[in-house]
This record gives C-alpha cells, structure tokens and sequence, in this order.
C-alpha cells in the first residue's frame, strides 16, 4: 500500500454494534436512518472530490449493518493518485471503517453517480419502507376488561363472557316487530311516544333503578304486540308494567295506591290489579329479558367510560326508548350505538376502540345508521311537546347531560 504509515488514517467505528445487536429493531432502524441522513450530503461530493483529487486518494470501507455491501468515501493522502473501485460486499454486521488497498475505479453509473452512492440511497429507501412495516405490524391491543374484577365475587368474572352470550342468543326474542302498531286499531305510536316520556317522569319522581324502567318499556311493546288496548287504557297498561317491574327489580317497592294517586285516580284498585293479571298472563310471566340496560353496563365498560361518558350514553338511549322508529334495532346494537355516538359528542371525532368492537362485536359501520338517527334526536331534544328525557337529563343529578353537543359531524360522514 502507497504513502507512510503516519499518513494512514483510521477513522474508527461509526456507530457502537451494542446499538444494533442489544437494542429493539425500530430503534436500529432509526438509529440506521439518522446515521445515514447526516451522510448523504458527504455522499453527494465525492464525485467531485475523485474527479479533482490530486493527491493520493485513500478509499474507506463503510459496511451497513445488514453486511449488504460495502461503501467508499475518500481522503487524500500526501502521496501519488490512483483510481478508485468498489470493493467487494463485507459480510460483516458492524459499521467499520478500515483502510483499504487503492484499486482501478470502474463503478460508475451511467450519469457519472458512483455506485456506492446508488448503493446508499437504496439502504435508506429500504430503512424508510422497513419502517412503514413496523408501523403497520403494531395493533391496537384488545384488553380485558374484567381483569381487575377477578377478586370480585359479584363481577362473577369465572362466567360473565357465558352470561353475556346466552343474553345475545335470547335478545331477539325479547323483541318485538317495528312495525307491531298496525294491529292496533285505538293507539298509535304517537300515543306511545306520549305514555312512555311521561312514564321516563314517573320513574325520575320515584327514583326508581335504572333496570326498572328498561324492563316496564319492553312489558309495554310485548304486550301491545299481542294485546289490543282502547285509548283510555293505555295509561293505565303503563302504570301497570311499571308496577310489575319494579317488583322485580326495587326493594322498595311503590303501593297500588301510589300509582293510582301518580294518575290523578283516573283509574281504580281493582282495574290495575285486573290488568296485572292480563299483562302477566299475556306474557306468560316472561319478565327476565336482557333490555339495553344490561348490555349498556357492559359496553360501557369495555369503552373505559368515565361517570361523563356514561351518563352522555344514558341520555341517547333514553331518547330512543320514546321514538317507535328505534324498535327496529336490537337492544345490544342500541347499546353500543349509544355510547359510540355519546364518544362521538364529547370528542367530536370518530372513535370506536379494538376492545369495545371486540366485547360488543358490533363494527363502526354497523353501528353508523343507528348512531345518525340518535344525533337527530340528540339534535331535536328539548323541542316540541315531549320533552320529559330532556329535562332529566338537564338536571346536576345527571350532569347537564342535555346540554352536550351533538356529533353533527356523523350527520355528513359517507
């Protein structure tokens, strides 16, 4: 090799191999990229460094990390000039540097561009789509809700998946037709629109269980689908199906009398008790039913709902229960759809998590349709005469609910 020893140079190691061989591939790849990035201006003038170099020059192996090939930079050296030419691909994984023998320079592309350099924008052209593969290789986790309930004897963690899947096996018989009012020759659905917002008032006034309410609505439809009723019954149906569930569901249960009295005694003891009888019998004495209640509890955890969330959700669903149209969806598609629209309004974007698709196993498309209806009425709430959901939820006991904005953006979504 031409040129004394003292005019060697030894540039050393450009990067540390514990970087490469101790540390994670993504930050490999970035540290590979960012080593590379500073060196692509040095790159570009060294054909012009060749071209004018009168001095010796001395080539530089740079290995990349991935032992592919071998690139060249030049330094001049106080001695004679000789041609370059690129070296044979080093097998070695760490970035070295070593002075090597000069040889006769041919590599050139057809624009005059070494080869090495070509070389190099291949290396960053690979590190950017390595990247990209890393970034589409990390999913959204799905977590398990109930993972923090394992010690909870009433989360019953051993076999709530098995509960939750009997409900969805059964829900659908707990529903009833959309369109079941036509065999009602007396009411119509704006009479039920009616008795069931003020029925929404009447459990507020009691402060009776959420469930309870859930449960008196779907005594109510099932009961109209198999039973025709004259007008001036209607109330008194719905004062009735309220009493049943709440002695199924309170502790507390309301007297007759209490019923009676929330009636203005438009109707006697004996009529309610009679008409006890009818719904109990028409209905076979089927009370345990999985309502939208039971699914929006789990739902809502599944979303990590905060008390905000959830009672945003409450106040969307509960405008469902009066509008006759909603009888079309299932009580799991109204819960789900009520808390992805209830999300949609406090962050007024999309948002719909891996883990709440997985527990609900609705998609963000299947719920669109149902959750655009909802923002309707969300829109319209506190309008017109039926106004009972609103003002619940306008009250510190359910967080100004009424007053959050509806996700209007969903409205104009494809």
């Amino acid at each position: 090799m031409g040129g004394s020893k003292e005019n060697q140079n030894h540039l050393g190691s450009l990067m540390p191999s514990s970087n490469l061989q101790g540390g994670s591939r993504m930050e490999s790849v970035k540290l590979m990229k960012e080593m590379t990035q500073n060196s692509r201006r040095a790159l570009s003038n060294i054909n012009q460094n060749i071209m004018e170099a009168t001095q010796k020059p001395c080539v530089v192996n740079r290995t990349d990390p991935f032992g592919r090939y071998t690139a060249q930079t030049v330094q001049h050296c106080p001695e004679q000039t000789k041609k370059l030419s690129l070296l044979a691909p080093n097998p070695s994984y760490h970035m070295n540097c070593t002075i090597t023998d000069i040889e006769e320079y041919e590599d050139v592309g057809d624009n005059g561009v070494p080869e090495f350099v070509k070389h190099t924008e291949a290396m960053l052209d690979e590190i950017d789509r390595l990247e990209e593969v890393e970034m589409e290789d990390v999913e959204e986790p799905v977590m398990d809700i109930d993972v923090c309930d394992a010690k909870d004897p009433l989360a019953v963690v051993e076999y709530i998946d098995e509960i939750y899947e009997f409900y969805r096996k059964i829900e659908n018989t707990s529903c009833v037709s959309p369109d079941y009012m036509a065999g009602q020759f007396d009411v119509n659905e704006k009479m039920r629109a009616i008795l069931i917002d003020w029925l929404i008032e009447v459990h507020y006034k009691f402060e009776l269980m959420e469930e309870t309410l859930y449960l008196a609505l779907n005594l109510i439809d099932r009961f109209l689908e198999r039973q025709a009723v004259i007008r001036k019954k209607l109330q008194l149906v719905g004062v009735t199906a309220m009493l049943i569930a709440c002695k199924y569901e309170e502790v507390s249960v309301p007297t007759v009398e209490d019923f009676i009295l929330i009636t203005d005694k438009a109707y006697k003891r004996e009529e309610v008790l009679n008409m006890e009888k009818l719904v109990m019998n028409t209905l076979q004495f089927n009370l345990c039913v999985p309502t939208p209640y039971v699914f929006m509890r789990r739902f809502l955890k599944a979303a990590q709902s905060d008390k905000k969330l959830e009672l945003l959700s409450f106040f969307i669903i509960e405008l469902c229960l009066v509008e006759y149209k909603m009888l079309k969806f299932s009580p799991s598609l109204l819960a789900a759809a009520a808390i992805y629209t209830a999300q949609c309004s406090l962050y007024q974007f999309k948002q719909w998590t891996k883990t709440s698709e997985w527990y609900t196993n609705y998609s963000e498309d299947q719920l669109l349709e149902c959750s655009r209806m909802m923002v309707t009425f969300h829109q319209k709430a506190g309008t017109g005469k039926l106004t009972g959901v609103f003002r619940k939820y306008s009250t510190w006991k359910y967080g100004y609910a009424a007053n959050m904005k509806p996700a209007l953006f969903l409205l104009d979504s494809d």
